[in-house]
């Protein structure tokens, strides 16, 4: 399926609701559109945890040129309706669009966009995921507007 002219961020939907506490606990990234952050990198993951304050904790790893590498942020749910739509930060405070597009029934994925269609995540918690739904998580990703003909996919070793 095809676009013509510019999508808006208020065409991209998000999953209905989020159950927090199934989502939190960790992902392994599956694929990515092309992020900086990530460039050579293998092996990476997401850990969701719940703060006292109410956010999230995110932490995310990866190995780089042979090293592991660490990062921690925090994350805030802006859309308190459907727990779909967050804000995650790295360097305050600055924050980056964090939406949960699609989800599997039992939080077995995920598949994260932001509304400018910039950057995707396909997630899973396991570091393998079946080709046909990774196929079928793609095309879906393609059917919202991303251009999955850039999407990298991340090896777990």
């Amino acid at each position: 399926m095809l676009f013509s002219g510019k999508l808006s961020q208020k065409d991209l939907e998000t999953v209905a609701k989020v159950e927090l506490d199934k989502y939190l606990g960790k992902w392994y990234e599956i694929a990515h559109l092309p992020f900086k952050y990530e460039d050579g990198a293998t092996d990476i993951t997401a850990t969701y945890s719940l703060l006292k304050d109410g956010n999230i904790g995110v932490f995310n790893e990866c190995l780089k040129e042979g090293k592991v590498k660490a990062s921690k942020g925090n994350a805030k749910v802006v859309d308190k309706a459907t727990g779909a739509k967050l804000k995650v930060t790295f360097f305050w405070p600055f924050y980056g669009d964090y939406w949960i597009l699609k989800l599997g029934e039992n939080y077995e994925y995920s598949v994260v966009g932001t509304p400018n269609r910039k950057y995707l995540w396909i997630l899973c918690r396991t570091p393998k995921m079946d080709q046909k739904l990774f196929f079928e998580l793609t095309e879906f990703a393609k059917s919202k507007g991303f251009n999955t003909n850039n999407l990298i996919q991340t090896i777990h070793n």
